[in-house]
C-alpha cells in the first residue's frame, strides 16, 4: 500500500503543480517572482528533492506505517470507537482528516513560537517572493520532524491508512494552491475563505511584518485561525504590493540553496 499511496500522492501533486504554474504564468497576481529571481526555483525545488531523499532514507512512509500499526493493534481513539460503538469507517475517516488538519495547524503555529523550531521554519518564510514554488520551500530536517509529529497523531487517533492518504494528498495539494501567485475575485474569495485557506488569505502569512507573519497558520480549513484567534483579514499595506519575506534575509546570498540549508545553524 505504501508504494501505491506514494504514486497517488505524487500524481496529484504533479497535476496540481502544473495547473498552478500555468495559472501563475497566464494570470499572475503580483509581478512574476520566478521570472525576476530565477534562482529561487533552483533553491525551492532543490529543497524539495533533498527533503524527499532524506525522508526516503529515514522516516519514509511513516504516517501510513503508523496507521497500519494502529489498525493491527487496535490503537487510537477511532479504532476504539469502532470496536465499542461501531463507528462507521467513513465517519472515522472524516474525523481523522479534520483532527489531523487541526494538529498540523498547531504544529505550524508552534514553529513560530518555539525558537529552535522557528530557526528551521524561517527557511520557508525567508523567500522574498510568493508563488507555487514557495509551497515546497522547507528545510529537510523540518520535513522529517513534521512526519514524526504527524505519525504520532495518527497512532493516537487510530486513523485508517486510506484517510491518511487522502489527508496527505489534500495537504500537499492545498499547499500548492494557497501559495499560488494568483487572485480570486473578491466576493468569491470571501465566501471560499470561510471554509478553506485561499491564496489571498495565506499571502498575509508571508508578509514581512511579524504581526502578520504570526497569523493565518491554517493549511486546509480556515476555521482554526478564527477559532484560535490567529486570523488576520488583510495586510496593513496594499496586498498586491506588500513586501514578502523576512527583513534579516533579503540579500542575494541568503537565498542560495546552501545558505538556506545552513540558515538554522547561523548565529542570530
Amino acid at each position: 500500500m505504501d508504494q501505491q499511496a506514494g504514486f497517488l500522492r505524487l500524481g496529484i501533486f504533479a497535476a496540481i503543480l502544473v495547473v498552478m504554474t500555468m495559472w501563475e504564468a497566464f494570470a499572475p497576481y503580483r509581478p512574476a517572482g520566478g521570472l525576476r529571481h530565477p534562482g529561487r526555483w533552483l533553491t525551492n525545488f532543490g529543497l524539495l528533492l533533498m527533503g524527499a531523499a532524506l525522508s526516503r532514507f529515514t522516516v519514509g512512509a511513516a504516517m501510513i506505517a503508523a496507521a497500519i500499526l494502529a489498525g493491527q493493534h487496535g490503537w487510537g481513539v477511532i479504532n476504539q470507537a469502532k470496536a465499542l460503538i461501531g463507528l462507521p469507517a467513513w465517519l472515522g475517516g472524516l474525523i481523522a482528516i479534520v483532527v489531523l488538519d487541526c494538529a498540523v495547524y498547531w504544529q505550524h503555529r508552534l514553529t513560530h513560537i518555539i525558537p529552535v523550531f522557528w530557526r528551521f521554519h524561517r527557511v520557508h518564510h525567508c523567500d522574498i517572493e510568493f508563488d507555487v514554488s514557495t509551497a515546497v520551500r522547507f528545510h529537510p530536517f523540518e520535513i522529517v520532524a513534521s512526519a514524526i509529529y504527524k505519525s504520532t497523531f495518527v497512532i493516537v487517533l487510530g486513523a485508517d491508512p486510506w484517510a491518511v492518504v487522502i489527508y496527505e494528498s489534500m495537504l500537499s495539494g492545498f499547499a500548492l494552491f494557497n501559495h499560488g501567485n494568483v487572485h480570486l475575485p473578491g466576493g468569491f474569495d470571501r465566501v471560499l475563505r470561510r471554509l478553506i485557506v485561499t491564496p489571498d488569505m495565506h499571502r498575509v502569512h508571508h508578509s514581512s511584518l511579524m504581526r502578520e507573519t504570526n497569523s493565518n497558520y491554517g493549511n486546509i480549513l480556515s476555521v482554526w485561525d478564527r477559532l484560535f484567534a490567529s486570523y488576520v483579514d488583510h495586510t496593513q499595506t496594499n496586498d498586491h504590493d506588500m513586501q514578502i519575506g523576512l527583513e534579516d534575509f533579503r540579500d542575494k546570498r541568503s537565498q542560495s540553496l546552501w545558505a538556506v540549508l545552513w540558515m538554522p545553524f547561523r548565529r542570530s
